[in-house]
């Protein structure tokens, strides 16, 4: 399998295993067999109630088959039933959780992917590093391995963050970017003279984006609680 490379918090790197593209295709075939047997219970369920109104046959086929695979990523973190059968979730390249419109554009792309087209989805698969297929790549997207994001712990469990009784304190932390966190912990790590200031002004700058108060003791201190938090809530979501 095709290994991604993917910072996360302190630009830590992490090795996700990439979904095959056997893997893809088995998940693929899953979720069809799913809405051909939810078409058949809604045929059943027609029939048996003779609903024939077109608003009726749109709102219980067309609707949720066209929307089944967007829908599910959205409200299930990137998973289909195929996904979560095989194990496999999408993310973002950054290895942070896709946005609604990373979402949207893999579905539309789909047009363009799937069946309709002859499969071209899968001829891209094959021939991209990382198996992605047009609308991943439109997206910034890739399809992972779920399980091996949950051995992260096991490598990284050097840093105090990862603690089994580490409780973080800024759930908003995971507001800011992989720069502006890149930011912080290059001002937390240098320690010339005058940078004390430089520190002072930057925790209040992040206080005001993220309007929270500081509980810790010192700026240094509040800094380094950002970015532990940050860096929690990007493996927990993961």
């Amino acid at each position: 399998m095709t290994e991604s490379g993917i910072i996360t918090g302190q630009y830590v790197r992490i090795q996700p295993t990439v979904a095959s593209v056997g893997d893809r295709i088995f998940a693929q075939i899953i979720d069809w067999v799913v809405m051909a047997a939810y078409t058949t219970l809604i045929t059943l369920i027609v029939s048996a109630a003779d609903i024939t109104a077109i608003i009726w046959i749109v709102l219980l086929y067309v609707f949720p088959l066209l929307f089944y695979t967007v829908l599910c990523e959205i409200l299930n973190q990137g998973q289909t039933l195929g996904k979560m059968v095989m194990n496999m979730r999408v993310i973002k390249q950054d290895g942070t959780s896709p946005s609604l419109g990373a979402y949207l554009m893999r579905w539309l792309l789909y047009l363009i992917d799937g069946p309709i087209t002859s499969f071209a989805g899968l001829v891209v698969m094959i021939l991209t590093r990382n198996n992605q297929r047009l609308g991943d790549l439109a997206a910034g997207t890739v399809v992972i391995k779920q399980q091996k994001y949950k051995k992260i712990q096991i490598s990284l469990d050097e840093y105090d963050y990862l603690a089994k009784n580490y409780t973080p304190r800024y759930p908003q932390a995971t507001d800011l970017s992989l720069e502006q966190i890149d930011i912080i912990t290059q001002t937390i790590s240098n320690q010339r003279e005058g940078f004390a200031a430089r520190r002072h002004q930057l925790a209040q700058k992040v206080q005001q984006k993220l309007n929270i108060e500081k509980k810790e003791a010192n700026d240094l201190a509040f800094l380094q609680r950002i970015v532990r938090d940050y860096q929690y809530y990007a493996l927990e979501e993961i």
